[in-house]
């Protein structure tokens, strides 16, 4: 055969199917330019000069590696589509005499050809739309870039080498398929499998259990960290039963509406059900697949959004005033004010050479201790935890300040008794009216209704604080020194001296303030232990986590969507081939094209929104779990704002498939309508 033989009926074969290689060139090219441009920003050296870049790109990182693995799965599973479509017309070249390996060599051009085009596509796009990516990345940063386009090697580099090594596991698997079949089945490989398939029960049965088992999971699950850790094990059990549950599933709904006289005995169902249930374990598995990248959009997209729409009430309550600081004594020793004098002199001076004075100050000593509640009793030495249980009860934090400062920072005079302390739960249920502290005794507790003072730390326990007033600054001696006892030497707890306020200027002056307090700080020589921090730099980490998450999700969403769109195409246009021959018999002995049309929408509305409602029952039942994985991330996230961007997601999202389904279903019926247009 002369050069270029094979090379021309390879591209000749991608013209002639470019229904079907057209969308899956695109994808590609869309996966090779998400990719770069994810692992461009990764390591992108604009990145270094802003404050929380670094935090951004370490989260990148994790999303180059997510890209790369669903690249891979998606690729080669969407191939499978392809391969199915061309099996007919290699195993009528074979027939007309045209030996494997010459068929292999047509198959290996035509990967040639889309590999090279794809990366090279995808590469020109990432390349170009790399800087409005950073430029997007950079806005949410707070930092600035110029319009520069720069072009890095080790992106292209990664990009080349993942996509080269996909594509020629690709072309393995066609190899393997064209040896594996014989000519005949490859030319009956569009009609495999067209027997009834028996409705496997036990299948069923099986996912319905792994549903419901993760379902409980996500719904009784209420520690935040035990939230975490099964998580990940209940995306599994839900991917597993969804399979389970489409492909045999979806054979047991056909037969059960097979049953249903009222139904099935219907011109628009009776045809639609017949064809559908000879192919159901396969369309079961498309149906399940579009499902679960559905939730895998709707769960990224929501959940990122609400992060980055509550960030800035997040940097509120964890940092409730501007500038904060806690100062001590180490080896446990009493705190008064003379230690503590000499810093605070240093604060009020810095404040008076920028201008600015401290305002909603709170000054007030606190004691600060980890404790095991389990009901109304606390126990203080942890060391004991494991002989209670630790499915009884769990780990607070608890914050007490005297009566005296209590009554000075919030302006009142209120009394206690030598056995009443004045209780605060925080992000915890107390429904006790009495407190007993391990050594200490026991405490008739009443309630306020807002936190005695501030202190950012609380909000940042996802296991819940709770604050305690007490009658005087010898009652925190003694749990001081109850503490110290069960610590036996490991190190000691002291009273500190608390100090917080806000100020009237703006970000960039409160961190100017900050820098000068901690370089004082730093300088001066005593035996004073100290923490400090700012709201206006700790802002800038937040803007970093939950910006570069929402930038990250809005990627990783739209790479999903890809994925969702391709294989709802695929499973409309394949199917749509696979019904035409049948379809245009049943024209041909007197079947109108209403009547067609109706039993094609029959068909496709019995299962293509199936998998958009498992995944709206996908997102209820994740909902909780989800919202309490939020909260250990950001200490405090609000159920009802959560609550309502995941509907909105979930609409959007819903009148977007509506669209897609719309345009697939008209090439559906355009396909199977075909021959009799012909005719």
């Amino acid at each position: 055969m002369r050069r270029g033989f094979y090379l021309k009926l390879a591209a000749e074969g991608i013209s002639k199917n470019r229904k079907f290689y057209f969308p899956y060139i695109l994808t590609c090219i869309c996966m090779v330019m998400m990719f770069y441009i994810v692992a461009y920003l990764s390591m992108s050296a604009d990145f270094s000069a802003v404050f929380g870049g670094d935090m951004l790109q370490s989260m990148l990182g994790f999303g180059v590696f997510v890209i790369a693995i669903f690249s891979l799965i998606f690729l080669y599973y969407t191939n499978s589509f392809l391969i199915r479509r061309r099996q007919k017309e290699f195993g009528l070249y074979n027939i007309l005499g045209m030996g494997k390996r010459n068929l292999v060599k047509i198959l290996l051009w035509e990967n040639i050809l889309t590999a090279l085009f794809s990366i090279g596509a995808g590469l020109v796009s990432g390349i170009l739309f790399s800087k409005l990516a950073e430029m997007a990345a950079m806005k949410i940063l707070g930092g600035k870039t110029g319009f520069m386009i720069h072009v890095a090697l080790q992106p292209i580099v990664w990009s080349v080498l993942l996509f080269f090594a996909i594509f020629l596991l690709i072309m393995f698997r066609m190899v393997f398929s064209i040896f594996r079949l014989r000519p005949v089945e490859m030319l009956r490989s569009e009609s495999t499998g067209e027997k009834p398939p028996k409705a496997n029960w036990l299948l069923a049965l099986l996912g319905a259990v792994l549903l419901g088992s993760a379902y409980y999971m996500a719904v009784a699950v209420l520690d935040p960290m035990t939230a975490m850790v099964l998580f990940f094990l209940a995306v599994v059990m839900v991917i597993l039963a969804t399979y389970f549950l489409f492909i045999a599933g979806s054979v047991v709904l056909c037969r059960l509406l097979q049953k249903k006289k009222n139904y099935y005995y219907k011109t628009k169902h009776f045809v639609s059900l017949s064809s559908m249930i000879y192919r159901m374990k396969r369309n079961g598995a498309g149906l399940a697949s579009i499902c679960i990248l559905s939730t895998m959009v709707l769960v990224t997209v929501s959940s990122t959004i609400c992060l980055f729409v509550q960030e800035e009430d997040g940097v509120n309550k964890r940092y409730p005033q501007d500038i904060f600081m806690r100062l001590g004594t180490a080896g446990g020793t009493a705190l008064n004010e003379e230690d503590t004098a000499p810093y605070i002199n240093a604060v009020e001076e810095i404040l008076a050479e920028h201008g600015e004075a401290a305002e909603n100050l709170q000054d007030y000593r606190m004691y600060s201790m980890d404790v095991y509640q389990d009901g109304a009793d606390f126990q203080i030495d942890l060391n004991q935890v494991s002989q209670i249980g630790m499915g009884n009860g769990e780990i607070r934090s608890v914050y007490v300040i005297p009566l005296e400062d209590y009554n000075t920072i919030s302006g009142s005079s209120a009394e206690l008794g030598d056995n009443e302390v004045f209780i605060y739960p925080y992000k915890m249920n107390y429904d006790y009216d009495t407190v007993d502290f391990e050594g200490l005794g026991t405490w008739k507790a009443e309630k306020l209704d807002t936190e005695p003072f501030c202190i950012g730390e609380a909000d940042a326990n996802a296991l819940g604080s709770l604050f305690l007033v007490v009658k005087d600054i010898s009652v925190m001696d003694q749990m001081c020194e109850v503490k110290n006892e069960s610590l036996a030497g490991e190190w000691t707890s002291s009273i500190q001296r608390c100090y917080g306020f806000d100020l009237a200027c703006g970000d960039e002056k409160q961190s100017e303030i900050y820098n000068g307090i901690m370089e004082r700080f730093t300088s001066m020589d005593s035996g004073v232990s100290w923490y400090t921090e700012s709201k206006a730099q700790s802002r800038a980490e937040y803007v970093a986590l939950f910006g570069g998450l929402f930038f990250l999700g809005i990627l990783l969403g739209a790479v999903f969507l890809f994925g969702t769109v391709l294989i709802m195409y695929y499973k409309q246009i394949s199917e749509g081939y696979e019904d035409q021959n049948r379809f245009d018999i049943l024209m041909k002995v007197g079947m109108s094209r209403k009547e067609v049309k109706q039993s094609i929408n029959s068909q496709v509305l019995t299962v293509f929104f199936l998998p958009l409602i498992a995944a709206g029952v996908h997102m209820a039942f994740a909902f909780p779990l989800i919202s309490r994985i939020l909260k250990l991330i950001t200490m405090r996230t609000d159920e009802n704002v959560f609550l309502l961007v995941t509907v909105c997601c979930y609409l959007v999202f819903a009148l977007f498939y509506v669209i897609v389904y719309w345009v697939t279903s008209k090439s559906y019926y355009t396909i199977v309508s075909a021959a009799k247009k012909d005719r």
